[in-house]
């Protein structure tokens, strides 16, 4: 008998199930866990962002400099 198929779940999804989460349920230490959770990954977020800013500027300067 087949395992039923792993359920793909869309970009981004975990992040909307976090958010929506009772914080209720939390202690304080787990808490303080999540927030220096989240501000890894906005660190991380952060990196990326720049890192394709730098890409797009890369390309804008390569392909703005040809002559016409």
């Amino acid at each position: 008998m087949e395992e039923p198929a792993e359920i793909r779940l869309g970009r981004g999804q975990r992040l909307l199930e976090a958010v929506r989460e009772d914080l209720d349920l939390f202690g304080v230490a787990e808490l303080e866990e999540r927030i220096e959770v989240l501000q890894s990954e906005i660190a991380r977020v952060r990196a990326q962002i720049e890192r394709k800013r730098a890409g797009r500027a890369a390309a804008d300067a390569l392909f703005s400099s040809r002559p016409a």
